[in-house]
């Protein structure tokens, strides 16, 4: 773990730092190698992969209905409250993301201007597997997309070594209208859902957050269908002064470190005391962690980093874009802090807005651009949902108050029958 002041960086530790996660082209040939069989052969490759890198041996791929409810069945009564509380909350939070389904405007006489927005027909979620069950990525992803009025949505996860998904994800895919469940993961998972496969519809969109092989999948099928950004292992960046609790932002950092080996969590304050203290902490608090072996790997990539002042804590912050940002300061700067940031996937502020909060019931959504994509993506909203059409409906009057301006542009870039088709309407 990198702890130095941040003018003391190497320029190999602020490489390592900033340029985290874009190692996509290290998985390049092995993941190209996969789309193209499953493109190939369809169910027959996945099924060979899901016994290859799952050590599972499937006959079917599609999840049963009665395989959803024996996994219901045998959840306790409580945790299937919890999770119906954040899906609740999930749900709610994404339906006041809804724009109108059709607006207009008549600022010119004659010329209605109007925008109508639909759900997509058909929409893929991405859900990990592997060192963990990942119910919360279920609803983040399948209810935003029930929200926007998406007509089918399906869901891809990895197989269990015995042939099975984790009953808490398929609960979550229940409780989230899922219309159809696979046993899938992986890049064979996207290709399937990208390509389709006899028994695995083609999609029109593709969710949810992976690893690098699932992110340099995604962003190599843009051609079949769209996605909603490349999300690659976890990270977080907190910005701290003497106001936040060292014992609380050692667990933050040891929370999203145990997410992946590849995850990386930074703490940028201008508080040498807190360093020190938080520093002792996650020496402490990692020593029982029961994932202590992913954190030690996930802290090799992280760093306690000493500003001069609140500004450089900004400053580096909106450098590095992380997916996730808590802002633990003295509540009179907070809204300082937060009006100068302008990267970042999701923010969580104060002492008691902990980023698992986010990634679980509050509501927001924790599928987020990775490795600085906050630059130009927004997280997963139900926005990513739907599509647009523009309206127009002009009448003879309106048409002739901008004719000229047509004509004249039209001619000028020398598309003389798209004048004329103006001309036309006016001639007697």
């Amino acid at each position: 773990m990198i702890c130095k002041k941040i003018t003391e960086l190497s320029g190999s530790e602020s490489d390592q730092l900033l340029s985290r996660g874009k190692g996509l082209t290290d998985v390049g040939s092995a993941v190209d190698a996969i789309l193209e069989n499953v493109q190939k052969n369809g169910d027959q490759a996945i099924l060979a992969y899901a016994k290859q890198f799952d050590k599972a041996e499937l006959s079917t791929l599609e999840v049963t209905p009665d395989e959803v409810e024996e996994a219901i069945a045998s959840l306790d009564s409580n945790l299937l409250k919890h999770l119906r509380q954040a899906a609740e909350n999930i749900r709610r939070f994404h339906a006041a993301q809804l724009p109108k389904e059709i607006w207009y405007i008549e600022d010119t006489p004659g010329i209605v201007l109007g925008q109508k927005t639909i759900p997509l027909e058909r929409v893929g979620c991405y859900v990990p597997g592997g060192r963990a069950s990942y119910p919360s990525t279920v609803l983040m992803t399948a209810l935003p997309a029930k929200v926007a009025g998406v007509s089918e949505v399906i869901v891809c996860t990895p197989p269990r070594a015995d042939g099975t998904v984790h009953p808490l994800t398929l609960a979550a895919c229940k409780i989230a209208g899922a219309d159809k469940v696979f046993k899938t993961g992986g890049a064979q998972a996207i290709a399937g859902m990208a390509y389709g496969t006899k028994s695995i519809p083609s999609v029109d969109k593709i969710v949810g957050p992976g690893n690098v092989f699932v992110t340099y999948a995604k962003m190599k099928i843009r051609d079949y269908a769209e996605i909603d950004f490349p999300a690659g292992p976890s990270e977080v960046l907190i910005i701290a002064d003497d106001f936040a609790n060292p014992k609380m932002t050692a667990a933050d950092i040891l929370a999203q470190a145990e997410h992946d080996p590849n995850s990386v969590s930074i703490l940028v304050t201008p508080s040498e005391k807190l360093a020190k203290a938080v520093l002792e902490e996650i020496e402490k608090q990692s020593e029982t962690a029961q994932r202590k072996e992913i954190i030690e790997a996930s802290l090799k990539n992280s760093a306690v980093l000493i500003a001069e002042n609140m500004q450089e804590c900004i400053d580096f912050s909106n450098k590095f874009g992380p997916e996730h940002l808590q802002i633990m300061t003295d509540p009179e700067v907070e809204d300082t802090v937060l009006n100068q940031i302008q990267n970042a996937g999701s923010v969580f502020i104060g002492n008691y807005a902990p980023v698992p909060a986010g990634d679980y019931a509050s509501g927001t959504n924790h599928v987020l651009p990775t490795s600085g994509y906050v630059r130009m993506y927004s997280g997963l909203n139900t926005a990513h949902f739907l599509k647009s059409f523009t309206i127009q409906r002009i009448s003879k009057e309106g048409l002739s108050e901008i004719k000229d301006a047509v004509i004249d542009l039209a001619e000028t870039e020398g598309l003389f029958e798209h004048a004329e088709a103006i001309r036309k309407r006016f001639e007697e």
